[in-house]
């Protein structure tokens, strides 16, 4: 599983990436979890907003950080 999580790096991105690697660690997924700052790269997703999350491609959450238990709903 590829997860990404879009944003430069502002306090709501560390935030949703902590959530993220928390609920991977607790869901015992194989998964990779990939930090993405680049405003070109986010824009390519069609990601306008950040904190957002990819996993395998698709987009699960724009512009908000979402609960440990929403990623996992996700990844489960």
């Amino acid at each position: 599983m590829d997860i990404k999580v879009l944003g430069p790096g502002c306090t709501k991105c560390q935030k949703t990436e902590k959530i993220v690697k928390d609920a991977v660690a607790e869901s015992g997924v194989e998964a990779s979890v990939e930090k993405v700052t680049g405003a070109l790269e986010i824009a390519e997703y069609g990601v306008f907003g950040t904190p957002a999350v990819v996993i395998d491609g698709e987009v699960k959450s724009v512009g908000k950080i979402p609960k440990k238990e929403e990623v996992l709903g996700w990844i489960g």
